[in-house]
């Protein structure tokens, strides 16, 4: 059997390989540091998973034979202008999209970003009939109201949600099956809504990744091992340095946890031959994250209807790569594509740079900056004065408060992670979450939730 594999999969590929049937403990160690499995890992050391843009034969068990690389990030910058790039990219973008969607209805989930946001531009210039919609956290920054503004300007149908406060517990099972614990449950809040999905429409067009391929770190020049430490200060989550060492001591294996992550990323990026530090790094986290971080929760996504994905498509990868770095910094590609299409969608408040829209956030007001944060600071003292919290992640929603932590416990001793580490292992976690400090144990007590479920879904041998 031959396996194609895009250039950005949509989903991991599991193989089998010649090596005993063992938990692979190195690789959960990795895992539980940057929540999701590098390279090829798995749970287990005779499971592998596929590696992006290559062609792969596999014989009638299942079983990889050989493997045969078709395309190799590279940072090949034409003469270009930036008018012109522009152009190209206005006319690909469009393409992918209606290609990916002519004659459907849409479900475009939409946020105050620029990804979704350059979706529903084009969306709207191919004329698709869209559904839009939208979530935000109970308690949390109103994310909808962009959303909604958006909907009303490009005339979409639309529908706002919210995440409330421990749904975790009632689909939590299910999220299991849909993303096998290969990232954390907290994360992808997607699946509150998730049976919603099938009422929306045909297809799904999802902007995941967009926001990476169309920016730039902004780093000077790099050596290999600065881009080493670059980029293991940017997958390590808070905590996860820590988490990841005490497993690794408690499973008392060799060496110590930072140097083997630090070969591992080091051996990662070797793989890519490209002198610009930038276009490298752009490429290292295309290979190694968006597989294996990104892509692993799609999977909810697809449980309902099929997606697609224009940030993803390989023509998509293939333009990055002829692009001057210049052009792509500061994501201004896609400010000047919506800017053009649609000026009305531009002038709405961009969300990482709010209270500021895509027209004047290069030059903010010192009156409108503090004016926006006091009124922020307002608003969260109401809650806190209500009793009330204001959230800004999703582990908030679904661990703090006395029902999650019950619901929490309870599934981390049904689940038998004593299995994986002692009892005292994890309760100490678990009480300086509760007891010191939340958000600096949280990543710790998410994965300690994910090794659990795993453990009761999938460790039999």
């Amino acid at each position: 059997m031959q396996i194609t594999n895009p250039i950005i999969p949509t989903k991991p590929q599991v193989v089998s390989v010649n090596a005993s049937r063992e938990l692979d403990l190195k690789a959960i160690c990795i895992f539980a540091a940057i929540g999701f499995f590098l390279d090829e890992d798995t749970y287990w050391t005779d499971k592998k998973i596929l590696l992006p843009s290559a062609i792969y034969q596999l014989d009638s068990e299942g079983k990889l034979q050989e493997s045969k690389p078709y395309f190799n990030w590279h940072y090949s910058p034409r003469k270009i202008s930036f008018n012109d790039a522009l152009e190209e990219f206005t006319n690909l973008f469009e393409t992918i999209i209606k290609e990916q969607v002519d004659g459907k209805k849409v479900i475009l989930p939409l946020s105050g970003g620029l990804d979704s946001r350059s979706q529903a531009v084009a969306l709207k210039h191919i004329n698709a009939d869209v559904f839009a919609y939208s979530y935000d956290f109970e308690n949390g920054y109103p994310e909808t109201k962009v959303a909604k503004q958006m909907s009303d300007i490009c005339e979409f149908d639309y529908k706002s949600y919210k995440i409330k406060k421990g749904y975790l517990w009632n689909i939590l099972d299910e999220l299991v099956k849909l993303s096998k614990c290969q990232s954390d449950l907290t994360s992808p809040r997607q699946m509150a809504i998730a049976s919603e999905f099938s009422k929306m429409g045909d297809v799904f067009s999802l902007g995941h990744w967009g926001d990476v391929l169309f920016d730039s770190y902004n780093s000077e020049e790099l050596a290999h091992n600065k881009q080493v430490e670059f980029l293991s200060n940017k997958l390590l989550k808070r905590g996860g340095l820590d988490f990841a060492t005490s497993l690794w001591q408690e499973w008392q294996l060799d060496g110590d946890f930072k140097s083997y992550f630090s070969e591992r990323i080091s051996k990662a990026l070797n793989t890519i031959n490209i002198e610009d530090t930038n276009a490298r790094l752009r490429a290292f986290k295309s290979k190694y994250w968006a597989p294996r971080w990104t892509s692993v929760n799609l999977s909810i996504f697809e449980n309902a209807k099929p997606i697609t994905l224009p940030y993803y498509d390989n023509r998509m990868c293939e333009f990055i790569c002829s692009i001057p770095e210049d052009y792509l910094k500061d994501r201004q590609l896609q400010i000047a594509y919506i800017k053009k299409r649609n000026p009305e969608l531009a002038k709405l408040v961009w969300q990482d740079k709010r209270p500021y829209n895509l027209y004047n956030y290069t030059t903010p007001s010192r009156l409108k900056t503090l004016t926006y944060k006091v009124a922020n600071k307002l608003k969260r003292t109401a809650l806190k004065l209500s009793g009330e919290q204001y959230i800004q992640r999703n582990w908030e929603l679904q661990f703090l408060g006395d029902d999650n932590r019950k619901r929490l416990e309870f599934a981390l001793k049904d689940s038998k992670l004593s299995d994986i580490v002692p009892k005292a292992f994890y309760n100490n976690y678990l009480n300086d979450f509760y007891e010191k400090d939340a958000l600096k144990n949280a990543h710790a007590v998410n994965m300690l939730l994910t090794l659990a479920k795993f453990n009761q879904h999938f460790n039999n041998g």
